[in-house]
């Protein structure tokens, strides 16, 4: 059956992803309201669609192969990991521990470098720890607190954080995306972060000098922000076990248990701490709802042949060394918009971009880098991704608010096509 599965090729198995788009995307854009159309409601109806369009066994079967997609280990990692950021989120936040880091964050930093020292901070915590994910969960609730202290737009915070954030998961040795793009195209990981550093600096560059501009006319505050030191202590926790390279999940229940004794000491009851923990766990329902339904249907997309044709099509006319990276691009790229995760987008296609490296010459190491940094790209910039709705969970905005923001993703895609078209760097090209 398996193999069936995979020798399905079918470009209308792609419609569901196309109607959750029109219904979320587009019709939020032409009405000019992102909250009229609920993300869950446009995830239920193409999910809904995807199994009536799903031929050749029985509803019972599809409704499992959708339970498949919905539980998968990546899903249901996600799924850990928001109970974890919610419960730490609203635990920290009970105990003043946000409130205390933002003081301390407008006490060390001018507010005019707010936007780039935020940039900056997020780009090097990912690049140490090797995960967006876990720099936004650390990184997100600060930028909230400042947001709310300056009169700065929230979502333009937020997108600082998510942008630093892709910045190190596509750079850093210990990322998942590193890892399987140098994996499937057999290159050291040295080469292509090489590579990739050529591409990516430029595009953080040029978005270091926007927040850099844009900060220049925050006006200061003369508010004196008090410090609590004690009550700074979680996120010091959080951020040294994310440096040290722990697992995000051990990293967020250190942060818990790290709130509740601080709670405790600084006069926060119990059983608040036990409350706001709950208040949190349960504000990621709709977060939690959403990637188990994306999950659901991005697996009806493969099986009904979705990606497989989109490698065919992308691969039938491919000719001389640029055409072959752009389909590579392509490819990779599509793939992670069906599938919602960078590394298996990487996974999924890196066989097939090795044989197009191979056939036509091209660099493994610039291979590499077009694999994770258009990967990366796309994951940045899908409103159903991990790092769109984590950021927005934690939040409370829709993710659409936050795109408009998202500077380092959009910089770093369009210079990743200019490289290929220009074949820059020449040396690897």
């Amino acid at each position: 059956m398996i193999e069936e599965i995979n020798e399905k090729k079918s470009g209308f198995a792609l419609t569901p992803l196309l109607l959750f788009l029109c219904l979320y995307l587009v019709t939020s854009l032409l009405i000019g309201d992102f909250y009229k159309v609920p993300i869950t409601v446009a995830f239920l109806c193409a999910s809904c669609y995807a199994l009536a369009i799903t031929k050749g066994v029985k509803l019972e079967e599809r409704i499992s192969l959708f339970s498949c997609g919905a539980s998968n280990p990546n899903m249901l990692l996600m799924v850990w990991i928001f109970i974890l950021a919610g419960a730490f989120a609203q635990g920290a936040k009970a105990i003043g521990a946000i409130d205390a880091t933002v003081n301390l964050t407008l006490l060390i930093v001018p507010e005019q470098l707010l936007l780039a020292g935020i940039f900056l901070a997020a780009c090097f915590i990912s690049l140490s720890v090797g995960t967006s994910v876990g720099t936004i969960v650390a990184l997100t609730p600060v930028a909230v607190g400042l947001a709310e202290k300056t009169g700065i737009e929230l979502p333009m915070m937020v997108a600082l954080v998510i942008g630093g954030s892709l910045f190190g998961d596509n750079l850093s040795f210990i990322s998942d995306t590193t890892i399987a793009a140098t994996r499937t195209q057999e290159c050291a990981m040295r080469d292509k972060f090489k590579v990739n550093l050529m591409i990516v600096v430029p595009a953080a560059l040029i978005t270091l000098a926007i927040y850099t501009l844009m900060g220049l006319h925050t006006q200061p505050t003369d508010e004196n922000y008090a410090v609590v030191g004690i009550k700074v202590v979680p996120y010091l926790v959080v951020l040294i076990t994310a440096l040290c390279g722990l697992h995000v999940t051990l990293v967020l229940l250190l942060g818990i248990l790290c709130t509740g004794i601080v709670g405790l000491l600084t006069g926060v009851g119990f059983f608040d701490w036990f409350q706001a923990m709950g208040s949190g766990i349960t504000g990621m329902g709709e977060l939690i709802i959403v990637t188990m339904l994306a999950g659901g249907l991005l697996e009806l997309i493969r099986y009904n042949g979705g990606i497989n044709y989109l490698i065919e099509k992308l691969t039938r006319r491919v000719s001389g060394k640029r055409g072959a990276e752009l389909s590579i691009a392509a490819l990779v790229s599509l793939a992670n918009l069906c599938t919602a995760n960078n590394t298996i987008a990487i996974l999924t296609t890196g066989t097939i971009a090795r044989d197009i490296s191979r056939r036509y010459q091209l660099d493994p190491r610039k291979t590499a880098s077009i694999l994770d940094t258009f990967s990366c790209f796309v994951q940045g910039i899908i409103p159903y991704g991990a790092q769109l709705l984590m950021a927005s969970g934690l939040a409370h905005l829709s993710p659409i608010n936050i795109m408009q923001y998202l500077y380092y993703p959009f910089c770093m895609g369009a210079i990743a096509l200019l490289a290929i078209i220009v074949r820059y760097p020449r040396r690897f090209s």
